[in-house]
């Protein structure tokens, strides 16, 4: 194979770039090929990128453990790091959690103590409720007609730890209704509604609603003990009265035989302990107001003028002195003539200068008598009660005009019946 003679370039344009050719000659045969410029920059990149590619592989070959080490320890740290967050907010909630528990503990029990006392209002107002209706009677008397002062006995001193009396206008009725309003309570809630934690406002709800339990305790401890304070000095007045007028009342209740255990000022049966006071005094003052009924206090006519009065006079139809066993009442004829108290009648019908008399027995030695009247309605062992009509008023018998005349007799005397009727004037007032 020999050389190829390059052809002749002008050289007014320059040197002709010519392609690579590649030629075979195998024998005879002669093979060429020509290598164009773009398919050597090919055949370059391809070959430059299999080169590439190959120390890449290489490198990742090598650095590949390196890298999976380092995936492997960021990957801990990583779990780690959220393992310890985790933690942490496990205790954090746990700690809310016992301070919820912690809570929820002391609300349930200051709950349980606000039942509880809501529970001993309501035993108190139960209580309360049919002794209150017994001392009804007596506030509305006692409003009318002032009581005495008392006397320095056992159940008339305050004791030391007693809050002030009440004046006279306070009322039975607040007791009546258990005062735990709940819109007053709610009023309580709304006044603590500020920008106060929820913790912060409960405890003041708390505290003020003990406060109102322990005003409404307070307010019942000394209703109670104002009730039977004037309960005491109303049974005094009573028997004064009573004894005023020579009637002896046997009443040493609760005043002689006194003892008992020695109770602490804060004893839960402190309570229990006034009420039953209270009830004493009232069971005294109904003792009182049956004796009452037993004797002749009232007046046989009311708004009648006397006319004639107890003890000597000049008789007026024979003009001498003589002895007025009783008083008279001028009366229109007709006018009902009540019985001044209970009793059993012994005689009814005429009896003399009495004229139509109705006598009547109130036991104890007491009797009174109702003479000249123009009608009896009664009979002789009828049982009359205070009140009762006996008969009418009229002018029989030694009577110079239309009156009543009344009489009181003790075992058979003629007393005077004028403190009868002051005793059942005064005693009115207070009953």
């Amino acid at each position: 194979m020999g050389s190829v003679a390059n052809p002749p370039q002008s050289t007014v344009f320059g040197k002709r770039k010519e392609p690579h050719t590649v030629i075979i000659a195998r024998g005879d045969t002669i093979r060429h090929f020509t290598i164009r410029p773009w398919v050597a920059a090919v055949a370059g990149s391809v070959c430059a990128v299999i080169a590439i590619g190959y120390l890449l592989a290489t490198s990742y070959l090598v650095l590949r453990d390196n890298l999976i080490g380092a995936s492997v320890a960021h990957q801990a740290r990583m779990q780690q790091a959220y393992e310890d967050r985790i933690s942490a907010l496990r205790s954090q909630l746990d700690r809310i959690t016992s301070r919820q528990l912690l809570d929820q503990r002391a609300v349930e029990e200051k709950v349980s103590e606000l039942l509880a006392r809501q529970s001993q209002l309501t035993r108190q107002h139960g209580r309360l409720g049919p002794i209150l209706r017994r001392a009804e009677k007596l506030e509305k008397a006692s409003d009318s007609a002032p009581l005495p002062s008392p006397k320095p006995d056992e159940h008339a001193r305050a004791e030391n730890d007693a809050p002030p009396a009440l004046p006279p206008s306070a009322k039975t009725q607040g007791l009546r209704t258990a005062d735990i309003g709940p819109a007053a309570l709610w009023k309580t809630r709304l006044a603590f509604a500020g920008d106060a934690s929820a913790a912060d406002r409960a405890d003041r709800l708390f505290a003020a609603i003990n406060s109102s339990l322990r005003s409404i305790e307070t307010e019942q401890m000394r209703r109670v003990q104002t009730l039977s304070q004037r309960a005491w000095q109303t049974g005094d007045a009573v028997k004064e009265a009573l004894q005023s007028a020579g009637l002896k009342i046997a009443d040493d209740y609760g005043k002689e035989d006194v003892g008992g255990p020695l109770i602490a000022v804060n004893d839960p049966s402190k309570f229990d302990t006034k009420v039953k006071e209270l009830d004493d005094a009232l069971d005294r003052l109904d003792l009182l107001k049956a004796e009452t009924r037993k004797v002749p206090i009232a007046n046989p006519a009311p708004g009648a003028v006397v006319t004639s009065g107890f003890g000597v006079r000049r008789d007026p139809i024979l003009g001498v002195s003589a002895l007025h066993p009783g008083i008279d009442f001028r009366d229109p004829v007709g006018s009902d003539v009540p019985a001044t108290a209970a009793g059993v009648v012994t005689r009814a019908g005429w009896a003399g200068g009495y004229g139509n008399m109705v006598e009547v027995d109130h036991g104890g030695g007491y009797s009174t008598r109702y003479a000249h009247l123009s009608e009896i309605d009664v009979k002789v062992g009828e049982k009359v009660k205070l009140g009762q009509t006996l008969g009418r008023t009229g002018t029989t018998g030694r009577s110079t005009g239309p009156h009543l005349h009344y009489e009181v007799r003790h075992n058979g005397k003629a007393v005077n019946p004028v403190a009868f009727l002051k005793a059942g004037r005064i005693i009115g007032q207070l009953l």
